[in-house]
């Protein structure tokens, strides 16, 4: 579909390559989506919360389909979105997003009535918030059980409390959270049983038809059989932060950034603060024009890798707040080449995963930290060896 950006900042101009930019590939988030749908065998709520793990929702709600103003949802189009404040919701909404929204977060209750405004789906376990959000108009709500993450819902050891309220407030669904599918499919298991256990002494107050879902993107990935109930709800794997190499998921965020300076470093000379990197032999050290506050995470320090021309170059040196310094004593470089800090140069390729590996941080960190300050380019796809802007 051609590589021309979509749209590019908020008046609609082309996005700066000046500096330091982030190439977003909405063909390999289309192509996550259709994976994930795929393994799990029913609709998705795609999670969009954080503004797209800091891909950019309304882009990648655009991308999936998702209705807006007056046209229809788009074929594969997800069942609806996932956000986790009122606040994300109401930036779709201003954006002319038509499609259900289903915020997985609990809302306090004087936040119901704004949720009604908004036509936001909330996730409710108190009894009388169940009640007020009846007493505003009511609504469709899912009702959000707590299997083992402790963080959100009712425990599964005392739904009981919620019989007569459900039998009163039918909701539309009824979810849970896994905690450690990706890590410990055990636990899932056992989260499993528990949310089975759950639905069997609710069934005689819950709708017939209500919509069971509780499989994230580990969930999704661990099973062979599709995920049980009727959604399935993916959130990083979505921009492939997790689960690349098992599902066959491709890269969505590429962070690209200019060489602002070149220069020889001695033998025994250091980099950067506190002096933790020292030459061993004569070197050329190029500084590059983002840092930290870029989203390139100071726990990249020494520990990072680069693709410059299609290379792979070490990062040296603590990470700055605005610069970040790589080793190109084999490569050659100049002012005004750009470098790809995540994504794809050439053959080469930086994943989130791996980029997240180096630094000893998580994805999802790494990810909704990248458009801190840098703008992104939306495109429908990147090819395999992307045509990177001129310097200026």
């Amino acid at each position: 579909m051609g590589t021309q950006p979509i749209y590019a900042g908020a008046a609609g101009l082309p996005t700066d390559t000046s500096r330091a930019w982030l190439d977003v590939d909405l063909g390999a988030v289309r192509h996550n989506a259709a994976v994930l749908r795929a393994h799990a065998r029913v609709p998705l709520v795609a999670m969009v919360k954080a503004n797209s793990y800091g891909i950019g929702a309304e882009a990648v709600c655009r991308a999936l389909g998702v209705p807006f103003g007056d046209s229809p949802a788009g074929p594969e189009a997800p069942w609806a979105v996932g956000i986790a404040s009122l606040d994300e919701a109401e930036t779709l909404r201003r954006a002319g997003c038509a499609g259900r929204i289903l915020c997985l977060t609990p809302l306090l209750a004087g936040e119901l009535r704004r949720a009604r405004f908004l036509d936001v789906r909330p996730a409710l376990h108190r009894p009388e918030d169940i009640r007020h959000w009846q007493a505003l108009g009511g609504g469709c709500y899912h009702v959000a059980i707590d299997t083992g993450m402790a963080r959100a819902g009712i425990r599964w050891d005392g739904v009981e409390s919620l019989r007569e309220v459900l039998r009163a407030v039918p909701p539309e669904g009824i979810f849970t959270h896994f905690h450690s599918a990706d890590e410990h499919p055990g636990t899932r298991e056992e989260q499993d049983q528990r949310f089975d256990t759950v639905l069997a002494l609710l069934h005689d107050v819950l709708p017939a038809d209500v919509l069971r879902h509780r499989d994230n993107s580990a969930g999704i990935a661990s099973r062979t059989q599709g995920s049980p109930g009727q959604l399935a709800r993916p959130g990083i794997a979505l921009y492939a932060g997790l689960l690349s190499r098992e599902l066959g998921l491709r890269q969505v965020a590429h962070l690209r950034v200019r060489v602002i300076d070149v220069r020889e470093v001695k033998a025994g000379e250091t980099v950067s603060y506190g002096a933790t990197w020292t030459a061993t032999r004569p070197s050329r050290i190029a500084t590059l024009s983002a840092g930290y506050a870029d989203g390139y995470r100071r726990h990249l320090s020494n520990a990072g890798q680069v693709l410059l021309h299609g290379r792979r170059c070490p990062v040296v040196g603590r990470v700055t707040m605005d610069m970040t310094m790589i080793d190109v004593t084999d490569v050659p470089c100049a002012p005004g080449d750009v470098v790809t800090l995540l994504g794809r140069d050439g053959t080469e390729e930086l994943t989130a995963e791996a980029v997240a590996a180096l630094g000893g941080v998580s994805p999802y960190e790494l990810l909704v930290g990248l458009t801190l300050r840098v703008p992104a380019r939306y495109q429908e796809t990147l090819p395999d060896s992307h045509p990177l802007p001129p310097a200026p």
